[in-house]
């Protein structure tokens, strides 16, 4: 099993960091903002992941020695005595305080999601060392969560003009990133954070990643669904075969079953097989087939799709006036889907008369990997320290990029009066007063203070 070494879970430059603060130094204090971005709030999550995961195994002195062999080599000072210090009095666990917002708080940008404070005098450079693996640890899932979030609400808007209800929302984005992540530790993270706001995913590393750090029994849900190899293996003159072993296999009362018919000829599958010799079967299956129409451009290929097959399968119109096809057929585009072509495709829909209840979208590198700390501007900065018993604010307001000014102090982040959970703002921690700080201590000394499960993530973060 390979050891991590959280030492070296670093940027080169914070092993020399130590030697560069002020004499007399004893704590310093950081947060973590998004300072700008394309979405108005963002999802907090993924802490408690990385806590559990990183920061409750203490270093050993041979993580110390490695470390030390390590950045000697690479051109760097280490703190030894600094390291050694931690594994002495501290049993290998780093004296720090981590404060969040809880799990799944939906924050306006430029407000202070974390705060983090070094807990022992002797360790005030550790509160820094500390930035490379926790700026990453969130900026990631939080990304993924707030995108997939943000698209839920275009969905839900779409459903709301152009369906009966929000039914079937959990389930109108399906995960379909996992090869396309760029390691597995970012499908777990990146999946589980989409799981947040949904509930269809086909990343099983994302299961596991919600059951091992959040408790989640079971988080999502997937179907049979076929894939290219598997249909293409019958070659093209038994493509009828094919879709027939499919619901030979699958179908069935209750069941759901997506079959991908792009293979060859999407609209000769549509008319001549799925609406001509497996017609009945498609009709009295008691389940419902989902048609996947896999290349093209995605608006022309999902409206077209969805025409021929109302009128082969005939459509009825809802309480909204929009067509909708019978239950026992729908379709899913898994191709060319990004939070841009979402609501085109939505569109396109809305103006041939055809309710979002028709479609799914399947999202792949989009969703998981199309994503960056840039996205919503993810930076954690000190904004306070305390020098020979007396705190001080330490800030950076460069003249030749304002939009970088950080805060300054001790903060705290407080509801606003009208009760509205969007409404937050960021203060100084001394004008608190009597108002509850929703920064709350999650991580102190080795130790998680506070536990959330998956579900209440969810609810904090449902629309």
């Amino acid at each position: 099993m390979f050891h991590h070494n959280l030492i070296l879970n670093v940027d080169s430059y914070k092993a020399s960091h130590y030697l560069q603060y002020p004499p007399g130094s004893e704590y310093v204090s950081s947060y973590i903002e998004c300072r700008g971005g394309e979405f108005p709030a963002a999802v907090f999550f993924g802490l408690q992941a990385f806590i559990q995961q990183y920061l409750l195994t203490p270093i050993q002195r041979s993580d110390i020695d490695e470390a030390e062999a390590m950045l000697h080599a690479h051109g760097l000072p280490f703190h030894r005595a600094g390291w050694e210090h931690i594994l002495q009095q501290h049993g290998g666990l780093l004296p720090l305080e981590i404060s969040a917002v809880p799990e799944g708080t939906v924050v306006p940008l430029h407000n202070v999601m974390l705060q983090v404070v070094n807990t022992c005098v002797e360790s005030f450079w550790l509160t820094s060392y500390i930035e490379t693996a926790l700026v990453r640890a969130i900026w990631y899932p939080m990304t993924v969560a707030t995108q997939s979030r943000a698209i839920k609400q275009t969905i839900a808007r779409y459903l709301d003009d152009t369906a009966d209800s929000r039914d079937g929302l959990p389930f109108k984005l399906h995960d379909f990133g996992g090869r396309g992540a760029s390691s597995l530790e970012s499908a777990m993270l990146g999946g589980m954070a989409h799981l947040v706001n949904f509930s269809g995913t086909d990343t099983v590393s994302a299961l596991v990643a919600a059951r091992r750090y959040y408790g989640a029994e079971m988080a999502g849900f997937s179907i049979p669904a076929a894939e290219h190899s598997t249909m293409t293996a019958w070659g093209r003159e038994r493509e009828a075969d094919a879709y027939a072993n499919m619901l030979d296999q699958f179908a069935g009362p209750g069941k759901v079953v997506a079959v991908v018919s792009d293979s060859y000829d999407l609209w000769h599958a549509i008319e001549n097989i799925w609406g001509g010799v497996l017609k009945e079967r498609v009709i009295n299956s008691g389940g419902t087939l989902v048609v996947r129409p896999d290349s093209g451009d995605p608006k022309t290929i999902v409206t077209e799709s969805l025409e021929r097959l109302m009128r082969i399968f005939g459509s009825r119109v809802n309480s909204k006036g929009y067509r909708v096809l019978p239950d026992f057929i729908r379709v899913i585009q898994g191709d060319g889907v990004t939070r841009k072509t979402i609501p085109e495709i939505l569109q396109a829909m809305k103006e041939r008369g055809q309710s979002a209840e028709n479609i799914t979208f399947g999202m792949g590198g989009a969703l998981l990997q199309k994503v960056d700390r840039d996205l919503l501007s993810f930076a954690m900065k000190a904004s306070a320290i305390r020098i020979d018993g007396r705190w001080q604010d330490v800030y950076k307001n460069p003249v030749t990029g304002p939009e970088k000014k950080s805060k300054r102090g001790r903060l705290a982040l407080v509801r606003d009066g009208n009760g509205s959970r969007d409404e937050v703002t960021t203060i100084k921690l001394e004008d608190l007063g009597a108002r509850d700080n929703l920064l709350q201590p999650v991580y102190r000394d080795g130790q998680l203070l506070q536990e959330t499960d998956f579900d209440t993530v969810r609810a904090r973060a449902e629309l």
